[in-house]
């Protein structure tokens, strides 16, 4: 089975780095996997891609994701129906928000049950936590909450490789609390 994960958020927020850990947690548990962004000369707060494949069986396309199974917002101010192109049907969508629900069906364009919606309180979550503004491993967590793509362990081994103690450690509770804290509406 492959996945395919397209990652939105802006420069200085972790995209590439939190799909480079995904990808890192998937390969630990077995899977073949890609991670990759698409960016250039983007400054602090543009909006970047990142891609995660992930899969059971050597992955042979190597482009950008356009018709992703998930897809993952750190940054909510992204919300748009642009975002949600190419979404399969049935897919996932995993965004960092806390508030209205109904503010993120209404800026997606989309209506309750044309997707699982997975809502991350990441920003909330991380300056408490980190005291930073990067939401990327409290996104990994949100991802945890499908229970289905990677591990805990291999997530914590993978952030435990990047990031040297206590960051490491801090990043790990992040991803717990933000696992246990995501909601699907």
């Amino acid at each position: 089975m492959l996945v395919e994960i397209r990652w939105h958020g802006r420069g200085g927020q972790g995209v590439w780095t939190a799909s480079n850990l995904v990808a890192a947690a998937a390969a630990y548990g077995g899977k073949y996997v890609q991670s990759f962004p698409a960016f250039g000369p983007e400054r602090s707060g543009a909006p970047v891609l990142s891609f995660t494949r992930v899969s059971d069986e050597p992955i042979e396309v190597h482009s950008m994701i356009y018709e992703p199974d998930i897809i993952v917002i750190l940054d909510y101010t992204l919300l748009s129906p642009k975002i949600v192109e190419g979404l399969k049907s049935g897919g996932v969508i995993v965004s960092n928000y806390t508030g209205d629900v109904d503010f993120v069906f209404e800026r997606l364009g989309i209506k309750r049950g044309d997707y699982r919606v997975l809502l991350v309180p990441a920003s909330k979550l991380t300056l408490e936590i980190l005291r930073i503004r990067a939401t990327n491993t409290a996104m990994i967590g949100g991802l945890l909450k499908l229970g289905y793509l990677v591990r805990l362990e291999n997530v914590e081994r993978a952030i435990k490789e990047r990031f040297s103690e206590p960051l490491a450690e801090k990043n790990i509770t992040l991803v717990k609390r933000a696992m246990e804290e995501t909601i699907e509406v």
